[in-house]
């Protein structure tokens, strides 16, 4: 299990590395996709770890398991559907680029893109499914299931605030930024306790990130809007097209064009990533259950 913890902190470092050393840009396309392959990451380790303790069948472990499981799979849909709106809004971008006729409808297209994303957060998405459990290992009983319920504990955080932050990346929402980035939803600074309290590394390490989170939203100042780098470079792009016009701009339109092609690339990647993670939990769900079965 310490191993299993180490892991979700290392890759919550790994997270915050990538910001504080400048490796990508806040909420970029990369930054996103080493993101979801995180949780990808965690939930096989956390089968792998599953089949070590030896869990006794017919108890509620089990249902823990495929509870936090169908959080993963709804939530990650909901983030598989803003990353599929922007893939199709590169369509109307590329369209722009080509031609000054199309450049108020790629407006268009993006304004009324932010308000789809927004209902569809506001529709589907329950800011309680995003906030840290910060109930205290006795009340929880942590060690129940060999440990297995800490483990769950400490990866159901990680994942709330990665999840978080694609949702960030990909839908417009308010109670997103709210409840994860800026107070953390239950009256704590995010450079407070991360709540997870089972694990000292894990919580500094989820600290870490939290506060670093914050401080770029705030630089951002998006106000809970699409937060996705390369379309927010598309978008100011194409405004600048519009101000500048056409004439002698060619280099300018080469560079949107550059950008389109950066987001439409990475919002097809977060979605083949997510695509693959649900195999993973459609697979480990089967397996956890035929575990149970022939025990």
């Amino acid at each position: 299990m310490n191993g299993f913890y180490s892991s979700i902190a290392h890759g919550l470092d790994a997270l915050h590395r990538s910001l504080a050393g400048g490796e990508v840009a806040f909420m970029s396309a990369p930054f996103l996709q080493q993101a979801a392959a995180l949780l990808r990451s965690l939930h096989s380790q956390l089968l792998v770890l599953v089949q070590r303790l030896h869990l006794p069948p017919g108890e509620s472990w089990l249902d823990e398991y495929m509870d936090e499981t169908c959080r993963l799979w709804d939530t990650c849909h909901l983030v598989r559907h803003g990353a599929a709106s922007l893939d199709a809004y590169c369509a109307t971008a590329a369209r722009a680029v080509r031609s000054s006729s199309f450049i108020n409808a790629a407006r268009r297209h993006a304004a009324g893109l932010v308000q789809e994303n927004r209902a569809v957060a506001e529709a589907r998405l329950d800011p309680a499914s995003l906030l840290l459990d910060r109930r205290s290992p006795v009340e929880f009983r942590l060690n129940a299931f060999n440990g297995f319920r800490g483990v769950l504990y400490a990866l159901r955080n990680a994942t709330s605030f990665i999840l978080a932050v694609l949702l960030s990346a990909v839908l417009s929402s308010d109670h997103i930024t709210a409840v994860s980035f800026r107070g953390g939803g239950q009256g704590q600074s995010p450079s407070s306790s991360s709540g997870i309290g089972y694990d000292d590394d894990v919580s500094s390490s989820m600290a870490r990130l939290r506060q670093r989170v914050a401080e770029e939203m705030d630089a951002a100042d998006e106000q809970g809007g699409i937060m996705m780098y390369e379309f927010r470079q598309v978008r100011a792009g194409i405004d600048s097209l519009t101000e500048t016009g056409y004439g002698g701009g060619e280099a300018a339109a080469e560079v949107v064009k550059g950008w389109v092609a950066m987001l439409r690339s990475g919002a097809e990647a977060v979605i083949a990533e997510l695509d693959d993670f649900f195999d993973d939990i459609v697979e480990g769900r089967k397996m956890l259950s035929d575990l149970c079965s022939h025990r």
